[in-house]
C-alpha cells in the first residue's frame, strides 16, 4: 500500500477545461476531486477536505471569490492553499482575489506546466514530503525521496506504514492528529481499517524511533490522538 497521493479539488464549470486540467493533474500523480460549481465545491470541502484547491473565479451560483472567502473563514479549511484561476487580468482583480485569501492567482490563458509548478510550490508548504522534500525534527531526519530515516545519525528500520505515519507527524510537528485523521492520511479514504490498528502501528513506530536510545518524541493525548513533540 502506498501513501495517499496529494488531493486537489478542481472547481471549474467548463467541462472541457475541467477534464484537461484533471488529466494533467492525474498524470502528475494527484488525486483529483471535481466540482462544476461553487455549491458542489463547498459540499466536497465538507466531506473530504483536499490538500489544495484550484478555483475558477467565474462559477454559477456561488462565485469563486465567495468559495475562497468561505474556505479561508473556517478553521477546518483555512490552511488549505487556494490557487485562483481567472480570465480577469486587471491588477484590481488580482488584488481582490489575493485579499480574499487566495494563495496564488493564475490568469487565463495559462501554461499547464506553469500551473503544475505552482501547485507543487503550494504543496511544498503543506505536504512537503509529497514533493520529495527532506523533513527534520530535532535529531530525526526523513528523506522522502530515498525513504530513509535516521535519528542522531543512525539509520532506523521502519515498515511502510510506520514511514507514512512518521511523514505525517513530521510535516506538522506539534499538531494533534486524531486516529480517524491518521487513517485518512496514512491508509486512505477508501480503505476500512479499525482505529485500534493505528495504536498498534504507533507502538511499532515508537519502538523504531527509540531503537538506538533517545526519548520518545511521540505524545499520546488521551481521548484525542497523537502528536510529534
Amino acid at each position: 500500500m502506498t501513501a495517499r497521493p496529494p488531493s486537489v479539488l478542481l472547481v471549474e464549470d467548463e467541462p472541457a477545461q475541467r477534464e484537461v486540467l484533471a488529466y494533467n493533474l492525474e498524470a502528475e500523480g494527484f488525486e483529483v476531486l471535481r466540482a462544476a460549481d461553487g455549491d458542489e465545491a463547498l459540499m466536497l470541502l465538507e466531506e473530504a477536505p483536499p490538500d489544495i484547491v484550484l478555483l475558477d473565479w467565474m462559477l454559477p451560483n456561488v462565485s469563486g471569490i465567495e468559495v475562497c472567502r468561505r474556505i479561508k473563514s473556517r478553521s477546518g479549511t483555512r490552511a488549505i492553499p487556494v490557487i485562483m484561476i481567472s480570465a480577469r487580468s486587471e491588477e484590481v482583480d488580482r488584488v481582490r482575489g489575493l485579499e480574499t485569501g487566495a494563495d496564488d492567482y493564475v490568469i487565463k490563458p495559462y501554461s499547464v506546466a506553469e500551473l503544475m509548478a505552482r501547485v507543487r510550490a503550494q504543496l511544498r508548504r503543506v505536504r512537503p514530503a509529497s514533493v520529495g522534500e527532506r523533513l527534520e525534527y530535532e535529531d530525526i531526519l526523513l528523506d522522502a525521496e530515498t525513504h530513509r530515516v535516521t535519528r542522531a545519525g543512525k539509520e532506523l528500520k521502519l515498515g511502510p506504514t510506520e514511514f507514512r505515519l512518521l511523514t505525517t507527524f513530521m510535516e506538522k510537528p506539534g499538531r494533534v492528529f486524531s486516529r480517524d485523521q491518521l487513517l485518512d492520511r496514512v491508509w486512505g479514504r477508501d480503505i476500512y481499517v479499525d482505529t485500534r490498528t493505528v495504536d498498534v502501528h504507533i507502538g511499532r513506530l515508537r519502538k523504531a524511533l527509540m531503537a538506538h536510545g533517545g526519548s520518545d518524541p511521540l505524545r499520546t493525548i488521551r481521548g484525542t490522538g497523537y502528536a510529534l513533540g
